[in-house]
């Protein structure tokens, strides 16, 4: 038997195949996703108008921003979650939410403002969204550190930056509808702080636990 021939008895005979980055990387998310549920649900919950916010488009702009971000993170860490792989080519897909969100501050600005730009920029908010954000999203970066563990990305620090992103888009959409504060000005300037600090946190994170 030649070295070939070898190698493919040894794979034949091995029933074991190591579970897929993204099947992991799924249910572990899955996994911490009620605990930050548990964390909106115990400090937060539902805006008491809800039901009319829905009429109001800057309220469905929010869910669009932070999925639009959140989504596009996965694939991404899951791409880098090869080693050969490189950000070239697919960081362009992060740059979605930033697209909504200039139209969004367009669309705002053409329209007569209900209170002045200070106000809609501050809100009433920014101090909760700065702590909710990241408190939501520890479980869930746990989750993607986790599950991206199960690849071998080439920078692991860059890696752990998106399992942040990942984390901090799904923990915005559960903290957007409990936030008043529609205005894409708020949405762009607090709701970016926020993810940007549990980013750092990530790339800090995987720096060390994704290394290989």
């Amino acid at each position: 038997m030649d070295t070939d021939q070898l190698i493919r008895s040894l794979a034949a005979d091995n029933a074991h195949r190591a579970p897929r980055v993204g099947t992991v990387l799924t249910m572990a998310l899955l996994v911490a996703a009620p605990l930050s549920i548990l964390i909106f649900a115990t400090f937060l919950g539902v805006r008491s108008d809800v039901m009319s916010a829905m009429h109001n488009p800057f309220f469905d702009m929010k869910f669009a921003v932070t999925l639009s971000l959140a989504i596009p993170a996965i694939i991404v860490s899951l791409h880098l979650s090869r080693p050969e792989a490189l950000l070239r080519g697919w960081g362009w897909l992060l740059l979605l939410p930033v697209g909504l969100l200039a139209v969004a501050i367009g669309g705002e600005a053409m329209m007569a403002p209900a209170m002045p730009m200070s106000m809609r920029l501050m809100g009433k908010n920014s101090r909760v969204c700065l702590l909710a954000i990241p408190a939501m999203s520890l479980p869930l970066l746990a989750g993607a550190l986790f599950g991206l563990r199960h690849g071998a990305p080439s920078h692991p620090a860059l890696a752990g930056a998106l399992a942040g992103l990942v984390s901090a888009g799904l923990a915005a959409t559960l903290y957007a509808s409990h936030c008043t504060d529609d205005s894409p000005l708020f949405v762009a300037t607090w709701y970016t702080l926020a993810t940007a600090l549990v980013a750092a946190v990530g790339a800090l994170a995987g720096s060390k636990v994704l290394r290989y």
